[in-house]
């Protein structure tokens, strides 16, 4: 657990849409679009993680694809470059990547080696730690870019899936618990 302040996981939470049987029945979806739809609350949001990591990191990695609506922002106000960490296919030219195993089947992400600094501090964001599997991947693709792994923050953790027990040893904070 982290100790965000008690006002912003409410007015954060306050903003996450639950949407039952999506994508499909006995799933229930947390929509944050109505969060990223409020200027002051998504503000708060951004505010609040760069206070916390200001001077922490060199740069910021965002997954593919919330992630980067979280890590641009945060990126410019901690005035540090963003990588992309992306799904398959999605980057021209030469890549590194890292597959993954998902519930059902594999999954590759990717990065272009260029865009990582050797021995730079890195946050990795995402809006979900869900079964870790995605964020356990992207730490595997910066840190063999020659980065090393500064933290990883989400804005929302499912704690059923336990996600974080695949990120042992690894500074892991999420602001809202489901």
């Amino acid at each position: 657990m982290t100790d965000f302040p008690a006002e912003l996981i409410e007015l954060l939470d306050s903003h996450v849409r639950v949407v039952p049987d999506f994508p499909e029945p006995g799933v229930l979806f947390r929509d944050i679009t109505p969060l990223l739809a409020d200027g002051p609350a998504f503000a708060a949001l951004v505010d609040a993680l760069a206070e916390r990591y200001r001077g922490e990191v060199d740069a910021v990695a965002g997954l593919e694809s919330r992630g980067f609506i979280l890590a641009a922002p945060l990126a410019h106000a901690l005035r540090v470059g963003m990588i992309t960490v992306r799904k398959a296919g999605r980057l021209p030219g030469h890549v590194t990547g890292v597959d993954y195993t998902l519930e059902y089947g594999t999954a590759r992400l990717e990065v272009r080696p260029e865009t990582v600094t050797e021995g730079h501090r890195v946050l990795v964001i995402d809006d979900v730690l869900a079964t870790g599997g995605t964020a356990r991947a992207a730490v595997e693709l910066i840190e063999g870019a020659g980065a090393r792994i500064a933290g990883l923050t989400m804005l929302l953790e499912l704690d059923d899936l336990r996600g974080r027990e695949k990120l042992t040893g690894y500074r892991v904070e999420s602001i809202l618990h489901y």
